[in-house]
C-alpha cells in the first residue's frame, strides 16, 4: 500500500515583495527559521497580526519565499475569531476571496481578497501520481491512520508537480477531528 505523510498546516501568510515594504520596511527580508517539507519553502521568522471585523490573531508566520499575489489562510475556527466567512480554495486561487487586515511592525495593508481555508490537498511529483495511479486536479479520499480517531477525508485534491514532494496538508481543524499530532501517514482509500 502507496502511503504519504499528513501534515498540519497551521495559518500563515504569503505576500509579495512590495506588501513586506510596507508591512515590515524598505528593507525587510524573510529570514529562515524552520524549512518546510515543500522544497524552497520555510516559515520565516517574521510574524503578523491579522486583524477581521470581530478580532485579531497576533504572531502569525509568513512563510517565504515572497509570492506574486498576497494569500492568508487560516482555518475556520481562526476565521470565526476574525470574524470573516473565507471560502475553501486551493491555494493561489483567491480571486474573489475574503478581505483580511495585516499589520506590521511598520505598517498595515488591507486586501481586498487573499483570506481562505485551504483546501486539504495531497503534493505529488509526476513518478508518485504514477504509484498512486491519480493526476493533477484530481479528487480523492484519504485514510488517516491515527490513534483512537482514525477518519477519512472526501474531497481531497491532488497537485502535482515535480516541484512538490510527497505530503498531504491538512488545517488545524481537521488535524483535531483526526487527532492527527505528531508523525501522522495516509493512503488513499481505493488501495485498501
Amino acid at each position: 500500500m502507496n502511503k504519504f505523510i499528513v501534515e498540519t498546516s497551521a495559518r500563515h501568510i504569503h505576500v509579495t515583495d512590495e506588501t513586506l515594504r510596507i508591512l515590515c520596511g524598505e528593507d525587510a527580508k524573510l529570514e529562515v527559521k524552520k524549512m518546510l517539507s515543500q522544497p524552497g519553502q520555510f516559515a520565516s521568522t517574521t510574524r503578523l497580526n491579522l486583524v477581521g471585523p470581530k478580532g485579531t490573531i497576533s504572531g502569525v508566520s509568513i512563510l517565504g519565499p515572497t509570492r506574486k499575489v498576497n494569500q492568508v489562510e487560516v482555518s475556520f475556527t481562526d476565521a470565526r475569531t476574525l470574524g470573516i466567512v473565507p471560502p475553501i480554495r486551493e491555494s493561489g486561487d483567491v480571486k474573489g476571496s475574503s478581505p483580511i487586515k495585516i499589520v506590521g511592525p511598520c505598517g498595515s495593508v488591507e486586501l481586498s481578497e487573499g483570506l481562505i481555508v485551504a483546501k486539504r490537498h495531497i503534493h505529488m511529483t509526476e513518478d508518485d501520481a504514477k504509484k498512486f495511479c491519480v493526476h493533477n486536479g484530481e479528487i480523492v479520499q484519504a485514510v488517516l491512520e491515527t490513534k483512537d480517531r482514525k477518519l477519512i477525508f472526501d474531497d481531497v485534491v491532488v497537485r502535482v508537480s515535480n516541484n512538490y514532494a510527497l505530503a498531504m496538508h491538512i488545517d488545524t481543524d481537521e488535524c483535531n477531528a483526526a487527532n492527527a499530532a505528531g508523525l501522522v501517514y495516509g493512503h488513499l482509500l481505493k488501495d485498501e
